[in-house]
């Protein structure tokens, strides 16, 4: 009986042992791969607002792996590093399977909320307006994660979007549409302005032009919804195109009109807007597609000189080298961390005064005497960029961007 007990003492105590030298292999292999995909982030994707690898599936004990990459060129610089590791990896790149054969789509709301992860619990990133087209990248439950004309990805739930084929996709870029004008409005049920509404609508708003009918333009959804539109609350979007000139007088104009919105995370309509919602809508408005963020903002334009040599905001150099239309650039915490990143954005309207979206979209000064001096956003200002006149690609007309033309 004794030698029974030691024998399977002994093998339990050998299972155990090679349990645990299983688990430190396995767990060697995933910080390996983690390591992996970490260098490969900072060299290739070190924002993954635009692009992204992540761990999908992790199976350590089975030693298998799926990694998501967003796009091709990531597994090509991803998969030769990856030989070395010995595991079962598998490279996803969007868009996958989950979502068939329509890898495009168009937004169907007046304003879509895109959040950070597939839930309505989760940040809300952005927003985008009813006639954007999209890339859908993939599909998770009830929500499709999507690449926006400027390029950030982000999910948002499927019954914000129609998928198209590449058929439906190239027809609704071609076929006369019409953009809404006004601020806020509705579309109606039929050419009669007291008949059933068919959704909200709001600036920027785009639809398809059936036809036109004395007052009214006949158009119609990306989900085939047919509507009426009053012609002195459209136009065209060719025309609209054609008419917009980005002056740093009407970027400023457009900015105005939305004095007194709310601030609102993530919005870039004027049901509300967060900082670089605000200036990201006020030059497309001017028919400009600019990147989503502040922090992407402040990486293009022509830099300019409002710093003085110790790196701290230098009002007399900023009067003199600051233009209308300029974007100032914030970091809340800069005198704790002098590479704090940025997390605020205004737009200079000249002679000291700025607009942004802090509370609600108001004017304040940089100039210390000022009514409206604000000192907090004044002390941490840390950059100030030119768009207009740039040649950065990352700043681009509607008319070249491929997702609206």
């Amino acid at each position: 009986m004794k030698n029974l007990l030691r024998k399977t003492a002994y093998v339990a105590i050998l299972a155990s042992s090679t349990f645990a030298a299983t688990a430190q292999i396995d767990s060697t292999v995933y910080f390996q791969l983690q390591n992996t995909l970490a260098q490969v982030r900072a060299n290739y994707a070190p924002d993954k607002r635009t692009k992204f690898l992540e761990l999908a599936d992790t199976h350590v004990a089975a030693n298998n792996y799926t990694i998501v990459l967003s796009d091709s060129s990531l597994k090509e610089k991803l998969q030769p590093k990856l030989s070395t590791i010995p595991a079962t990896i598998q490279l996803r790149v969007l868009p996958d399977e989950s979502i068939g054969k329509n890898i495009q789509g168009i937004v169907n709301l007046s304003v879509a909320n895109l959040r950070t992860k597939p839930s309505h619990a989760a940040e809300m990133a952005t927003q985008l307006l009813l006639g954007t087209a999209v890339d859908i990248l993939q599909k998770e439950g009830g929500d499709f994660r999507v690449r926006t004309p400027e390029g950030y990805i982000a999910w948002v739930p499927t019954s914000s979007i129609v998928p198209v084929s590449a058929e439906e996709f190239l027809a609704w870029k071609q076929r006369p549409r019409i953009i809404y004008i006004q601020e806020f409005g509705k579309s109606y049920s039929a050419p009669d302005q007291t008949s059933q509404r068919v959704s909200d609508l709001v600036y920027g708003d785009v639809l398809s032009l059936i036809e036109e009918q004395q007052q009214f333009y006949k158009v119609a959804y990306p989900d085939q919804r047919i509507a009426y539109l009053p012609k002195n609350e459209g136009m065209l979007f060719d025309d609209w195109q054609a008419s917009r000139k980005p002056t740093a007088a009407n970027i400023i104009a457009s900015a105005k009109s939305m004095l007194g919105l709310p601030y609102l995370w993530g919005g870039t309509s004027v049901k509300g807007v967060d900082c670089s919602g605000f200036t990201k809508t006020s030059y497309f408005m001017n028919g400009y597609v600019i990147p989503r963020d502040a922090s992407q903002q402040v990486l293009h334009g022509e830099p300019i000189d409002i710093l003085d040599a110790d790196g701290n905001f230098e009002p007399d150099k900023a009067l003199k080298n600051l233009q209308p239309a300029d974007l100032l650039f914030f970091a809340g915490g800069k005198h704790t961390e002098p590479q704090a990143r940025v997390t605020h954005v205004a737009l200079y309207i000249g002679n000291g005064l700025f607009i942004h979206a802090a509370g609600t979209v108001r004017i304040n000064s940089m100039l210390k005497g000022a009514p409206n001096y604000d000192d907090f956003q004044t002390r941490t200002v840390v950059a100030a960029r030119r768009y207009l006149g740039s040649q950065d690609e990352a700043i681009q007309p509607v008319t070249k961007n491929t997702y609206y033309n």
